[in-house]
Parts: structure tokens; sequence; C-alpha cells
């Protein structure tokens, strides 16, 4: 049996904590090349030491010291790297099959493009890949045969149930539309008024999901659900009118798709990310994930809501960047980055999120990218501009 050959970018994280669980239920179908970890050296040799892999990236040549001390004294012999370029290293090595994108954030970009470049196999889970650079990467992955397999729960349930033979066009294959759903938070049922005292620890207790913390607090304004429906647009081929999004407590029904004939076919199943890694990584068979079992008789009901724009004006604005296309995703996302951190950071409130945010989109945006320099020069300033809105909410 052929191992798959695996570098993971974000293993520390809740992610890359996931897949490694899967893979240590397969290890002779899966072996580890690299473990990118940024600052979390602890949890990195760890992972070092029982997965063994030829190389471990960190942020900087600091964390990359005390990485090498803890590893002398384990006996582990993995050779350590620091910076951007390593990330790049480490997704594009000719030995390397498959790359698990999940870095947060714009900072996941580049290792993504350089899998693509060299037609890996991604699995990927780093959602502002596609939204900040949804053309580009797509047609580098196409021009140089990558495969892109979803790792989101939605838009894996998704490709679960599109037909096998799915290559784009929804009407050729009698397909409606699209339906992502959600779960709407911890914020779904508090009172609007309420919304102004929200604080960080508030917001990044989700009810079902085990996330980081900017990924939950996206969760909080539904952003995570708009930023989504930017990836499901390029992954799918998906015209932005032909997206639906539908708020689903519950987080059973992961996503669905709307046939012409009347048939909604969905993906379902408890909410643990490990379902959708091991569903990828296992292609075409399916293999054990360590999730248990869903249980019907423990259902009490399925319910189903439509957003309220009013409560999640990030989803608003996503759905608007969507349609406007060209540089504005990659603000959008930009702004977004920027207003969480300062949420998290004490420095504005969490409905200044929205506010940053559509500051940052008044102020204008490219028509289109060719290259991830001219990409990322727009990433930068939408942070300035970003940093000025929250300068100004914050007094500051």
């Amino acid at each position: 049996m052929t191992q798959q050959v695996l570098t993971i970018l974000g293993s520390t994280g809740s992610i890359g904590e996931s897949t490694l669980d899967v893979v240590a239920r397969h290890p002779e179908k899966f072996r580890i090349f690299a473990l990118a970890g940024n600052k979390q050296i602890h949890k990195l040799a760890e992972q070092c030491k029982r997965f063994n892999p030829q190389f471990a990236v960190v942020a900087d040549a600091e964390h990359a010291a005390a990485l090498e001390q803890l590893l002398e004294s384990a006996d582990c012999r993995t050779e350590v790297l620091y910076g951007v370029q390593s990330l790049s290293d480490v997704a594009a090595a000719d030995e390397v099959t498959g790359v698990m994108a999940a870095i947060v954030g714009a900072a996941g970009l580049p290792s993504a493009l350089a899998a693509a470049k060299k037609g890996k196999t991604i699995y990927l889970a780093n959602k502002e890949t596609l939204v900040i650079s949804g053309a580009l990467f797509m047609e580098t992955a196409r021009a140089n045969g990558a495969k892109i397999l979803p790792i989101d729960s939605e838009h894996n349930a998704i490709y679960q149930v599109l037909p096998r033979d799915y290559a784009g066009g929804l009407d050729q294959h009698g397909i409606e539309s699209i339906i992502l759903t959600a779960s709407g938070g911890p914020f779904l049922d508090t009172d609007l008024n309420e919304f102004n005292h929200i604080t960080p620890a508030q917001a990044v207790k989700h009810p079902n999901w085990s996330m980081g913390q900017k990924i939950s607090v996206d969760s909080a304004t539904m952003m995570n659900k708009g930023l989504e429906l930017i990836e499901a647009h390029w992954l799918f081929h998906c015209p932005p009118e032909k997206l639906e999004v539908t708020i689903h407590p519950q987080s059973v029904i992961h996503s669905m798709v709307r046939y012409r004939d009347g048939s909604v076919l969905a993906q379902m199943g408890n909410p643990d990310m490990r379902t959708p890694i091991a569903y990828c990584l296992g292609l075409p068979d399916r293999i054990e994930s360590g999730v248990p079992a869903l249980d019907f008789g423990t259902l009490s009901a399925l319910t189903f809501r439509q957003p309220d724009f009013q409560r999640f004006p990030c989803l608003k604005l996503a759905y608007d960047a969507m349609k406007s296309g060209g540089g504005a995703p990659c603000v959008l996302n930009a702004a977004n980055e920027e207003a969480v951190a300062a949420f998290l950071g004490g420095r504005i409130r969490f409905t200044d999120i929205a506010r940053v945010v559509a500051h940052g989109l008044e102020q204008g945006f490219s028509d289109g990218f060719s290259d991830i320099e001219s990409l990322l020069e727009q990433d930068k300033q939408a942070r300035a501009q970003a940093q000025k809105g929250i300068a100004a909410l914050s007094g500051k």
C-alpha cells in the first residue's frame, strides 16, 4: 500500500490536531513529512516526538531555537525551520503528496499557492485562500493539476452530495442552488440591545464546535458564513444568486444541495471536524475517523430559520463583497481580521467589527489581481485602512 506523505500547515490548531488524530488511527496509510505550528512550540514538540516528521516549521529564529532545544532533549531528529518561505518549501517539497492547509487567515495564502503550483492534493481548511485569491488560486490549481478537497464542514458536505462527475455547471446537473447551514453562533437569541456589551470571553464560546478564537468570533458575527459563501462560489463554480444560507442551530445537517426535481440532498453527522478530514484523506475509501455515530434517538428536533442581517450585518457585507468581486473579498477579509483582533484585544466593541469592515469596503478596491504580490499589497492597504477605523472607534 502506498502511503500518503503529508505536510500539515497549522498542526497545532484545532484542524491540525484533528488531522493528526485521524492520521494516528491509520499509520499504514499516512506519513508526516512536515508540521508547522507558528509559536506553539511545546505542543509542536510533542507532535514531533509522536509523528517524527522530517521538518517542523515555526514563526521565527527565536522560536526555532527554543523548539530545537526541546527536541534535542527528547532525542527527536526533526529538523527545525522558520519563516514564511519555509512554509512554502515544505508545502511544495517533491516528497509531499498532500498538504493540509490549515493556517488561519491571510498568512496561509502563500504556502497554499506554493502547493497548488506543484500540483499537490490540497486539503483546504484555510478559507481565506479562496476569499482573497479565488480566481488566481483556482487557475493556478487547474494549470498545474492540483486537486482541491474542501475540509470546512459545509463545503465538505456539499462536495459529498454533489454528483460525482460535477466539475461546475449547476444547470447541466439539475441543481437549483447550494445551501450552506450556519449554527447562528452563541448570540442567535441574544437581545440586540445587549450586543454592545458582548465580551470576547462570551464570543469565543461556540455552542457546538471546538474552534480557535478568531474563527469562533467569526461564527458569532456570521462573517465565517460570509467567507464560506465566497469560498463556495469559487469551489463549486456557483453564481452568487444560487448560494443560500440557512441557520440550523443543532449543527447536525452540515449543508445541502437543492435539485431541480424538488429533491434536497444533505450530509449529516455529529459536529466534529474529524469527519470531513477523514472523508478527504481517505478518498476514494471511507475510513474510520473516531467520531461517534449520530444517535437519532437523542435528537429532539432539527430547526431552521433565515438569517437576520440586522443581527448579522457581517453576513450582508460578505454577500455584497462576493457580488462586487475583484478586490472586495480581499478587503473584506483583511478588515475583518484586523477588527476581530482589536475586539479580542479589548480595543473595540463586538458591534464595531461590522463597522470596521464596512469602513474598509467604502474605501474602494481593485477590479482584480493576476499575481500574489498585488493581492498582498491590497491586503496590506486594507489593513491600514482598518486600523484607521479601529483607532477612530477606540479613540486612540
